[in-house]
């Protein structure tokens, strides 16, 4: 349970095999498998990306894959939040890179938004040993933001953004990467866990500019 200064609880979630944070109104759980995401249901105005019931099955999908791991907030059987990792799509320059990891979506609803579970979702995710294995990326794409239902504008929402991600060690990073230069507002962030070697390291730092590209397949 949550004290009036924001501290929380950490509690086991024997249905999900996780572990869940008891947040006021609201569980953070993760990373979930599929099966207990079926027992679940989306918060109706969960349609940033896709209708919501679409949405839960993409969750499902990446719940499935070996690599895919989702993190979601919930009241009751009702999600309102989600984070998901998985590996780049294969047109992704990054797919080319095996120490890679993609931070695919985040999306709170809007009626549980200002609350902290975009924060909460990003710590649970990131407490995660595993993610020391990684280069976490994500590209935020102007077009997904809600910027009518937060009354910000494009670059003020971006820099909430980066604040955001920053919480949990991202940080901004130029690249040539077309999907990220297609709008000035959209960017590029990246955390290198503690136990990636140099080397992966290094090609990263190369792969971010195509030009340093040529050697890479």
């Amino acid at each position: 349970m949550v004290t009036q200064r924001g501290e929380f609880m950490e509690v086991a979630y024997c249905d999900a095999g996780s572990l869940a944070f008891l947040i006021g109104e609201y569980q953070i759980e993760g990373p979930v498998n599929a099966k207990h995401l079926e027992y679940l249901c989306m918060n109706e105005k969960m349609s940033n990306f896709r209708p919501p019931a679409q949405q839960k099955n993409a969750l499902i999908e990446i719940a499935n894959l070996p690599e895919g791991m989702v993190y979601i907030s919930r009241h009751g059987l009702e999600i309102n939040g989600y984070i998901t990792f998985h590996y780049p799509d294969g047109y992704s320059r990054w797919s080319r890179h095996s120490a890679v990891l993609e931070l695919g979506a985040i999306e709170i609803s809007p009626d549980w938004r200002r609350r902290g579970i975009g924060a909460a979702l990003l710590k649970k995710a990131f407490d995660n040993l595993k993610m020391e294995n990684y280069i976490v990326v994500t590209i935020e794409f102007c077009w997904h933001w809600d910027l009518k239902g937060s009354g910000m504008e494009t670059f003020e929402y971006q820099r909430m953004l980066a604040k955001l991600f920053g919480s949990a060690g991202l940080q901004k990073r130029a690249t040539d990467d077309p999907d990220v230069t297609e709008h000035p507002a959209n960017v590029l962030m990246a955390r290198v866990g503690r136990k990636v070697s140099r080397d992966d390291v290094i090609l990263f730092e190369s792969m971010l500019f195509e030009r340093n590209m040529a050697g890479v397949n």
